[in-house]
């Protein structure tokens, strides 16, 4: 990588970590430690400042503007401009109890210097809530991935290759991963550097309000840092304003989130096990299964709420759908044969509808609950998969690649008037019906890859039920796992997935 310093290098170590040099290095007209410049970005009514500490390497920032966020910014910015992957550590301290309860103190990479830019940064808040912001191009509107940890000493952004990530440290801490990642491209050179933005507005802006910050400990290091760990980050999304919120973070791989009907818990699975989250956080508890100790991604609970669907390959080695209390006990066996993957209850809860492979093909099946035999409802060559019944119960909507690539279709419960829902240049997969029955959220891969698996870019995207454009709700690293099976919240406003750690 090259940096586009217009100034003498600081320290370059070994490692490729650009460190406070020596006080006497400090000194040279026109640089601020480790930066290359000082400006307002936007309007403030007041306007800010850098005070450079080079005995201790502190930089003590004076901002004010109104805020930073919707489509335009107005802050302090100190930046040094450069190229390819990066990261930005330092440790964050507001100065004085200030005005606004949302003052931020930020390390921002950026586009431009215009008040509209594509950015992205870690910004911690004077109330202590973490966020990962972004503005994916000039002049859209911001949004955010918020931490579910409060007031870290500590923070990183990393750029690595188009993904964006946060990592986060309390006192006495090593950082970790925050979960935040966000894919976005920035032309090179860009800049990156330490911001301040008061986020006054009203009288408070027009009395010249301002805050300030120190950031210390400030590490700059070029090129593509080791990994602190594999993660798997269970997440929800606003469907309004798809800003996204971090539930649980873990260093284990989980899957596949439902969200109760009460609105109080998740339940995931993970190696092999299914657990039990609640939706403020907190640690999972593990969901007694009894012999059902292979469990994969395909469960779901059934609409009145009290029992659970899996799909669990512990014997005969496929795998196979079962029926226990939601609580846990004894599973039930349903299907006679395998492999089968359940994916839909009926909205009375007599039926589940599931895929099943039966002489090389996988197709749409349903079942009863009560027990009984299994109905195939698709026959066309090619994988059709899925299943989910329409709150209504007038339809199931799957995804099949019967035309060549696979796409989201449905039809009625008896598998007559199968009908095309998407068709697009990506592969779709999983529709999900929303519990008031007016949209659907579904995972979209890129053209060129087969099947559903993980380690991928990956869309999650959303489409009236009555038809019209999808709609980018958000960018990711995942596939497989992230959004198998429903995981709408019961009021239809948010949707629950899992991401995974860029590569």
């Amino acid at each position: 990588m090259s940096l586009f310093f217009r100034f003498p290098l600081a320290t370059l170590c070994a490692l490729g970590c650009l460190v406070s040099a020596p006080a006497q290095e400090q000194t040279t007209a026109g640089t601020i430690g480790i930066f290359q410049d000082h400006q307002d970005v936007g309007t403030p009514s007041h306007a800010g400042s850098v005070d450079y500490n080079p005995a201790d390497g502190t930089y003590k920032i004076t901002g004010g503007g109104t805020n930073m966020w919707f489509a335009n910014d107005s802050f302090h910015y100190v930046w040094v401009k450069v190229s390819g992957d990066l990261s930005l550590a330092a440790d964050i301290a507001f100065v004085g109890k200030g005005v606004d309860p949302h003052r931020k103190a930020c390390l921002m990479i950026r586009q431009s210097l215009d008040a509209d830019s594509a950015y992205a940064d870690a910004a911690l808040h004077g109330v202590g809530l973490t966020s990962l912001q972004f503005r994916e191009s000039k002049g859209d509107a911001t949004h955010e991935i918020q931490s579910n940890v409060s007031g870290p000493k500590r923070l990183r952004v990393e750029k690595r290759g188009n993904y964006v990530t946060m990592s986060i440290a309390a006192a006495g801490e090593d950082l970790h991963p925050s979960g935040a990642s966000f894919r976005i491209t920035f032309t090179e050179p860009f800049y990156i550097g330490l911001g301040v933005c008061a986020h006054n507005s009203g009288a408070a802006e027009r009395n010249h309000a301002s805050e300030q910050a120190i950031f210390s400990n400030v590490e700059l290091k070029e090129g593509a840092q080791p990994a602190l760990r594999t993660m798997s980050t269970l997440e929800t999304i606003a469907i309004a304003s798809t800003d996204r919120k971090v539930v649980y973070c873990t260093s284990n791989h989980i899957e596949a989130p439902n969200w109760s009907h009460d609105g109080t818990y998740f339940l995931f699975n993970s190696r092999g096990h299914i657990y039990r989250l609640p939706v403020a956080g907190g640690e999972p508890q593990l969901v007694d299964t009894g012999f059902a100790h292979q469990c994969n991604n395909d469960h779901g609970i059934s609409p009145d709420g009290t029992q659970l669907a899996i799909s669990d390959s512990s014997r005969g080695g496929k795998s196979l759908v079962y029926v226990l209390p939601v609580t846990g006990g004894t599973p039930t066996r349903i299907t006679p044969t395998g492999p089968s993957y359940w994916h839909g209850w009926s909205p009375d809860g007599t039926t589940l509808a599931f895929c099943g492979q039966r002489n090389g093909e996988f197709d749409v099946y349903t079942i009863p609950v009560a027990g009984g035999p299994e109905t195939r409802l698709t026959t066309a060559p090619g994988k059709d998969d899925g299943p989910e019944y329409s709150p209504d119960g007038d339809f199931i909507y799957f995804n099949s690649e019967r035309t060549g690539q696979m796409q989201i279709w449905r039809m009625h419960p008896d598998g007559t008037q199968q009908e095309q829902v998407t068709s697009d240049e990506y592969n779709n997969w999983f529709a999900h019906i929303s519990p008031n029955g007016r949209t659907i959220v579904l995972l979209s891969y890129e053209k060129g890859v087969t099947d559903h698996p993980a380690g991928k870019d990956v869309l999650l995207r959303t489409m009236p039920v009555a038809g019209g454009n999808l709609k980018v709700l958000a960018k990711l690293f995942g596939g497989q796992g992230t959004i198998n099976v429903p995981s709408w919240s019961p009021d239809s406003r948010n949707v629950a997935f899992v991401s995974y750690s860029p590569p």
